[in-house]
């Protein structure tokens, strides 16, 4: 039986330990200055608030209390022995035997609410959260920390107790069963999570939950920095220090750098990895994300609703990001299961929600958007999702090239178009699309004459803003942990990915997770024939001069500028954002630059690269179908031939297959040797579709199709004045 540091409480009735006065009647006197010197030992923690540990029973609540209450010097309660047991005058398990459960919970619940405290630790019972009204009156002065532990280690812990039956524990129900139904409630209530692996000492636990109280309670740690800010400007500028909700919003830098976070990412370790390895893919997205991004920006549980709305009807694939053997050594991560059929779907089903938590409700916002072929369509279908009244604010212009895009992309962008959201085809290629947001951001003329006469605030959803990176994040970390979870390999053993890249973005979020602890030994950057990212990989020299873009059969991949590339070179020159600027000031000036050596070495530890061939790339597309029936489309193509030729076999790889065939239905069909296409889009899939193939042709692509194919677009002209005028005319139309 563990109490208060100093001696045994004995709580009857009404139990307060609010500001100055406690109300304890103790077993044993005490002098009242050590009391005093508790209370202000943990005052500078959490002031008047309680640390109130929650979790499953067996997750070691009471003796990680007890060791906070110790490091604190502050006041320590066990629920069960110093209030449910004092208040009845029995052992809670003679009170449940008594009563039932039912009845159990509710008389649990009003000893709850006759129950106040400050300033103290409290390790609540593990049915206390199944009581509403209980855990609102607990909240309103604590921070609820979840101790995380899953499922089948609490399993073990109870049977090594000998413990058998639980609150809510009845005939015809497991114990398994008993501790899954609780999760919804432990999830409901927490502010902070702390992961538990099988084998943690509770001392670390301990550690765990003051890390996340201080994190908690210092939101002003977890700022973002431009790429190009110097370090003096970081000392001497701090109202140019932006969070997470602000970076979010605005998405561009002023200077024209991209926002990452100044103290770089989250560390997570082997444990915390480990007891991931169970969980399903949103349980998993929820832990990684809480860890990235700040409560005081997005709250646990508005992030857990945000993930469940991302997640959970509109992915077709219960497992949302599967994780299918190839051949030999290759493993394909399925990115393909969201409605429209991309990578893109993982962020853009997220970001749209999160951004309409984050932005003030005072102003109007413009969501522009460069596409390359399938941002655009997620983007339209992810602000197309929002509630009403957030699309009445909330409005999305997307950016495509006229005609460097496949058919059936161009017409899903179109169909994709609702009342909040709008495409335009421009007369130019995606370089033009992407350099003239990004000029757009940053002429504060324009954005401030749009604000002052519209009231309206311009925002980015290309993966230039911080929030589309995140998630990707998570489906490269859950695919490593899929492979661990089907023994593939023991967890620590090391994996190689090869992602196809054009924008950087992916394959960023596959180098930041393995920042993060996972297990990735080389990222393999496949090219197609705009080749400019592997020539950069291999000798160090950016070179845009002479380069054209040439139009392929993988066009979201065909890009030149590589946004994303820029935050990863801030990363390798150690955050010296002077010397990025010198590099994409000399990109710009004069169409290329030069890493220095040493940069180079470091990039090439983590990178290795290579390009494809449009007749390769058919050709892999043909081969993979005619042995194993499986049709890849064609920038998952160009990924597998870039893996044939650099993987050495001696760890498994993961090969990014980041869009469903059927958007590149002409491709996919010459790959095929099929000689009769047709040129409606609809028609080609449905072609496709009479050859059983796996996996089959995408539904949400043919609904899109069926419903609305022959929906118009505006086409504009490669003129800055002219992208301007449209979007003010828009936003005449829409907002005012």
């Amino acid at each position: 039986m563990f109490h208060v540091q100093y001696q045994p409480l004995r709580l009857i009735t009404q139990t307060s330990l609010s500001g100055m006065c406690l109300k304890l009647i103790l077993s044993r006197p005490v002098a009242f200055a050590q009391i005093w010197k508790s209370w202000f030992s943990s005052h500078s923690l959490v002031g008047n608030k309680n640390i109130i540990l929650m979790g499953p029973p067996g997750a070691g609540k009471t003796t990680v209390g007890r060791i906070v209450g110790q490091k604190l010097d502050c006041p320590v309660i066990d629920i069960d022995n110093d209030v449910l047991e004092t208040t009845w005058n029995m052992s809670v398990s003679e009170k449940l035997q008594d009563v039932g459960n039912e009845q159990f919970l509710e008389e649990e619940g009003k000893a709850l609410l006759k129950f106040s405290a400050s300033g103290s630790v409290i390790s609540l019972t593990g049915s206390n959260p199944m009581h509403s009204a209980g855990m609102q009156h607990m909240k309103k002065n604590g921070i609820v920390v979840y101790l995380d532990v899953s499922t089948a280690v609490i399993m073990k812990r109870l049977k090594s107790m000998k413990v058998d039956r639980i609150v809510g524990h009845c005939p015809g129900s497991s114990l398994k069963d008993i501790l899954q139904l609780r999760k919804q409630f432990y999830k409901r209530w927490y502010d902070i999570r702390v992961l538990c692996g099988e084998d943690i000492a509770a001392e670390v636990v301990a550690e765990k939950v003051l890390d996340a109280v201080k994190r908690y309670q210092n939101s002003e740690l977890e700022t973002f920095i431009s790429t190009r800010s110097s370090m003096s400007g970081r000392t001497t500028e701090k109202n140019s220090h932006k969070y997470f909700a602000d970076v979010v919003t605005e998405g561009l830098a002023p200077d024209g750098g991209l926002f990452v976070p100044e103290r770089g990412l989250p560390k997570f370790t082997a444990g915390e990895w480990k007891a991931l390895i169970e969980a399903t893919y949103i349980e998993r997205a929820q832990v990684i994300l809480e860890r990235c991004i700040h409560p005081d920006d997005v709250p646990a549980s508005k992030l857990a609703e945000i993930i469940g709305t991302a997640y959970g009807e509109n992915f077709t694939c219960s497992k949302i990001a599967p994780v299918r053997h190839l051949s030999g050594n290759q493993f394909l991560l399925e990115l393909f299961h969201g409605p429209t059929a991309s990578f893109k779907d993982f962020a853009l089903q997220m970001v749209p929600h999160i951004f309409a938590y984050c932005i003030p409700r005072s102003c109007n916002y413009l969501i522009l958007v460069a596409t390359s072929g399938d941002t655009g369509s997620a983007v339209l279908d992810g602000f197309s999702r929002l509630h009403d009244t957030d699309k009445q604010r909330i409005a999305v212009m997307n950016f495509f090239p006229e005609d460097g895009v496949s058919p059936i992309q161009k017409s899903q962008m179109i169909g994709c178009q609702a009342e909040n959201a709008w495409s335009v085809g421009v007369k130019s290629d995606f370089d033009f699309c992407q350099t003239a947001i990004k000029q757009i951001f940053t002429n504060s003329d324009y954005t401030g004459f749009l604000t002052v006469e519209y009231g309206t605030a311009l925002a980015a959803a290309n993966s230039i803003n911080w929030a589309r990176l995140l998630p990707q994040i998570v489906y490269h970390a859950s695919a490593y942990l899929d492979l661990v979870h089907q023994d593939i390999i023991p967890f620590g053993s090391a994996v190689d990915v090869c992602i196809p890249t054009g924008n950087f973005g992916n394959i960023l979020a596959a180098l930041y997770a393995k920042m993060m602890g996972i297990p990735i030994r080389k990222c393999i950057c496949a090219s197609n024939e705009n080749n400019v990212l592997t020539d950069f990989i291999r000798t160090g020299v950016y070179d845009l001069r002479g380069r054209k873009l040439i139009p392929t059969f993988s066009p979201a991949v065909d890009i030149l500028k590589s946004s994303n590339l820029e935050r990863y070179l801030h990363l390798i020159a150690n955050e010296d954002g002077q010397l990025v600027t010198q590099l994409y000031n000399q990109l710009e000036n004069q169409g290329h630059f030069q890493l220095r050596k040493d940069l180079l070495e470091k990039l090439q530890q983590d990178l290795v690269a290579g390009w494809c061939s449009e007749e390769d790339c058919l050709a892999a597309i043909h081969s993979v179908y005619s042995t194993t029936g499986y049709i890849l489309d064609t920038h998952t193509a160009v990924a597998k031939v870039v893996a044939d030729r650099l993987q050495d076999r001696t760890c498994p790889i993961i090969i990014s297959s980041t869009a469903h065939y059927s958007k590149f239905a002409p491709a996919i069909l010459r790959a095929l040797r099929i000689t009769e296409i047709k040129q409606n889009p609809l028609s080609q899939l449905h072609l496709l579709s009479s050859y059983s193939p796996l996996p089959p042709v995408h539904w949400g692509l043919l609904e899109t199709l069926r419903k609305k194919g022959n929906e118009d677009h505006q086409v504009c002209a490669a003129d800055m004045s002219m992208l301007m005028s449209r979007i003010e005319t828009l936003i005449q139309n829409h907002f005012m």
